[in-house]
């Protein structure tokens, strides 16, 4: 119970006008795909992992820096209208 066109198919030859799905099947100039290169090159993923590391780092150090700065921050002691006195934090003009 062979089905005789499948038999067909099996036997011949791929079509020539058959080419890969995606961008890298698709004609482009060399100037674009020295331009867009990441659509050309197929995914490494220990790069990938490396660079995701690297920027959550990157970010967590920035967020350490504005975290130290906060508390960074001197005190002073102020008097004000009522003569009572207060703590407060040193401002800069600009805030």
């Amino acid at each position: 119970m062979s089905n005789p066109e499948a038999e067909k198919r099996k036997d011949r030859p791929p079509e020539k006008s058959y080419r890969s799905p995606g961008l890298r099947g698709a004609k482009t100039s060399t100037l674009f795909r020295a331009i867009n290169p990441e659509l050309f090159i197929k995914p490494n993923k220990p790069v990938m992992a490396f660079g995701l590391i690297s920027i959550t780092l990157c970010v967590g150090y920035l967020g350490y820096l504005h975290a130290m700065k906060e508390n960074d921050q001197q005190l002073y002691e102020a008097i004000d209208g009522d003569g009572q006195r207060q703590m407060r934090r040193k401002t800069s003009r600009w805030d």
